[in-house]
């Protein structure tokens, strides 16, 4: 169980107020892109890649943020475990992926025109 110094209302307050902050600040990076469209598209890019990234800065030093933070870090932790399929194993298993769905479209392509046959039989069409 973690201990926390801080008490959940001052944090949860705080909280609110930088995700209003971090948003705040993704506003402005949307609107101030609308109303500098006469600048170089390259300075607009720049203070857009400065706004976001100012936004996950502030956000990611709420709970929340830090939790994602965790979160991904621990996943990355994760994948390095993962065992990936070599490539002739890759290749065998995507070819009888689409040679069980050929069979299958074949199949069911069968059964339609079956279904058709009968219904058009039953109603004399």
């Amino acid at each position: 169980m973690k201990a926390n110094a801080e008490t959940p209302d001052s944090s949860s307050a705080a909280d609110t107020f930088k995700w209003i902050i971090a948003f705040a600040l993704l506003a402005a990076a949307v609107v101030g892109n609308y109303l500098y469209g006469e600048l170089s598209v390259v300075i607009r890019a720049a203070g857009v890649v400065v706004l976001i990234a100012s936004a996950l800065g502030v956000a990611a030093t709420t709970m929340k943020g830090k939790a994602a933070i965790t979160f991904a870090r621990e996943s990355r932790v994760e994948v390095r475990k993962v065992v990936w399929p070599t490539r002739q194993e890759t290749m065998q298993t995507s070819f009888i992926v689409l040679a069980v769905c050929i069979v299958m479209a074949l199949a069911l392509w069968g059964i339609d025109g079956i279904m058709v046959r009968l219904i058009a039989f039953v109603t004399g069409i």
